[in-house]
């Protein structure tokens, strides 16, 4: 789905971008890799598949230097996601933006995260993954507001057609969407 989200609606495939990559996924890889128009680059704490290897809450990069982020389920695994979405937010320049996914409960009003949970026994069973620190609620998009990220929450799979559905194998579940995050743009001092 997010392919084809970023096909269709942004201008990824045609304007000269900067991309981050967090915990590249192989097929969004290759995607990235082979486009002309894009300076890319991956970075992940353990993958062989990124470039650049990093802790998502301390990134080499310099801020503002991203045009486009790309995190996909990863902030479920970092056990200061706060620290990991201002990251995020301190690399891209302003009037850029993100797509930074995670799974979510949406019967949760709150994220549920408790640290004294450690073993991987302890938090399959607590957090659904064996290498999982939280479940995020619906105060999920409070926490990416608190790191300066103005949100933009799209039901994808609601605006495609069953053609597109079904030749794209998509999930079509009332929890799959897209969580666009922009980078506002500063207001110069008058």
């Amino acid at each position: 789905m997010t392919a084809l989200y970023l096909k269709r609606r942004t201008d990824l495939f045609r304007d000269r971008l900067s991309l981050l990559d967090i915990a590249p996924h192989p097929s969004l890889l290759r995607l990235f890799s082979a486009l002309d128009n894009v300076d890319y680059v991956s970075a992940d704490l353990q993958s062989p598949l990124a470039m650049v290897k990093t802790d998502i809450c301390k990134m080499p990069f310099p801020s503002g230097c991203f045009d486009v982020v790309i995190c996909m389920h990863v902030l479920e695994h970092v056990p200061d996601d706060r620290q990991g979405m201002a990251e995020l937010f301190r690399v891209m320049k302003p009037g850029g933006w993100a797509i930074i996914q995670v799974p979510i409960e949406s019967h949760r009003a709150e994220t549920f995260e408790d640290p004294s949970v450690t073993r991987p026994e302890d938090r399959e069973r607590v957090f659904h993954q064996h290498d999982h620190v939280r479940i995020y609620g619906r105060d999920y998009k409070d926490r990416l507001a608190a790191a300066g990220f103005a949100i933009d929450i799209v039901s994808y799979p609601a605006e495609l057609t069953a053609e597109l559905i079904v030749k794209y194998g998509l999930k079509t579940n009332a929890d799959r969407y897209v969580w666009l995050c922009t980078k506002p743009i500063a207001n110069p001092i008058m």
